[in-house]
């Protein structure tokens, strides 16, 4: 299967980076993430330490069928490769989405980043904000973002759509500040690049 990166980041990137660079004394830059919290109670307690954490999430996702979940990257790094490789796993692993919300209760929050609710909310009506204008503009089969504000590149040419088409891109374009900077020029043009050259 050809690897596919989302063109938003999943929400298990961002709270496992910032899990270790709150923890660990890292920069902490923060990650914007349009993810929605899944209702799940969580039973597990959190362990204190954040490298704990981050291992014991690591280790929980490769038991459930993501083997290829690398390790949590040193609090000193950026975690640019780190979040690049997760969101490679997340769309090209069809066994990643019940492993996360086996797993997400192992890192703060459940795995929901350090938004609140209100803001996760706020953040997936952007993006379905922006495939309602993709659609109001003649892109008429463009899916909307997954419960957890995922949408790739993938999912939209699942549907059928040229996404290499000037014709949607310009589109694209257009539709962007319906986004409310969830979508950039900038990733649009990275993801379609990995999805045109395989992920790499």
């Amino acid at each position: 299967m050809d690897p596919r990166r989302p063109l938003i980041a999943t929400a298990a990137t961002a709270a496992l980076f910032a899990l270790l660079a709150a923890g660990c004394g890292g920069s902490g830059s923060h990650v914007g993430v349009a993810s929605l919290a899944t209702a799940t109670t969580l039973t597990a307690p959190t362990p204190q330490n954040p490298q704990t954490a981050a291992v014991a999430f690591t280790n929980c996702m490769r038991s459930h069928g993501v083997a290829a979940f690398p390790d949590p990257p040193p609090a000193s790094a950026d975690g640019r490769a780190f979040k690049e490789t997760i969101a490679h796993i997340a769309s090209s692993n069809p066994h990643f989405p019940a492993a996360q919300q086996a797993c997400n209760h192992l890192l703060p929050n459940g795995g929901s980043s350090d938004q609140n609710a209100a803001q996760q909310r706020s953040q997936l009506a952007d993006e379905l904000s922006f495939a309602h204008c993709m659609r109001g503009r003649g892109v008429a089969r463009f899916p909307d973002p997954t419960a957890q504000g995922e949408l790739s590149v993938a999912m939209v040419a699942a549907q059928g759509i040229d996404v290499n088409s000037p014709q949607v891109l310009r589109v694209v374009q257009a539709c962007l500040p319906a986004s409310h900077g969830g979508l950039t020029p900038a990733k649009v043009r990275q993801a379609l690049y990995n999805f045109n050259h395989g992920g790499h």
